[in-house]
């Protein structure tokens, strides 16, 4: 296990940043906070958190048993990976050369039960049509030819746990609006930055060579 401990820390550190940039998932969790108060910010941020865990589940079983029966499939699987987190490098350099405030969704129905919100949290993560692409490019990151399915389940507890902390912490830094526009005031610096460890992964998992070669 040790040998595979640092694409696993590498696969963390990417998920860590993917749900750092603004998108569906976090700026509804904001939007939640902002309109019907912290209690529901941090439902929904349990719903986008479970529905990260199933992604990440599913994903990580289906890779291991690809490459049970096909090892020679992690080429692929890293080239489209890595092309995927280059693509959010662009993203992220555009993101962070636009000028433009963060453009947070109001919550449709600020009387929403918790249950409500969690519910609303978890179909906004399954039916994220990117969803799929981002988890290949994650675990990708930690899963080598010879790896066993203790690598890919160590990448979906620890960033299922990522998962929870960081929304959760959305939900609760981001129940009042000063707190968007603080981050509007930073948001430049931590695209750019974002940028930079997306391509830096990206081209690390395109060139790295499987451990069977």
């Amino acid at each position: 296990m040790a040998a595979y401990l640092p694409g696993i820390v590498l696969a963390y550190s990417a998920f860590l940043f993917t749900i750092l940039t603004p998108g569906p998932n976090n700026l509804a969790v904001i939007g939640a906070s902002m309109s019907g108060g912290r209690a529901a910010g941090l439902a929904l941020a349990f719903g986008v958190a479970t529905g990260s865990f199933c992604w990440a589940l599913s994903t990580a079983l289906g890779l291991s048993a690809l490459l049970a029966s096909y090892a020679g499939a992690l080429t692929a699987i890293k080239i489209a990976g890595g092309l995927y987190l280059l693509w959010l490098a662009y993203r992220s350099f555009r993101s962070a050369a636009a000028d433009r405030d963060v453009d947070v969704p109001a919550a449709n129905n600020a009387h929403r039960s918790p249950v409500g919100y969690y519910l609303r949290g978890l179909i906004i993560q399954l039916t994220n049509p990117k969803a799929a692409l981002t988890w290949i490019a994650i675990i990708s990151l930690g899963v080598q030819a010879s790896a066993t399915l203790g690598p890919a389940l160590a990448i979906v507890a620890g960033t299922t746990l990522i998962a929870v902390v960081v929304h959760a912490a959305y939900a609760v830094a981001f129940s009042t609006a000063p707190a968007v526009r603080a981050y509007a005031k930073v948001r430049r610096w931590v695209q750019g930055a974002l940028g930079v460890f997306f391509a830096a992964a990206g081209l690390r998992l395109i060139t790295l060579p499987d451990a069977a070669d």
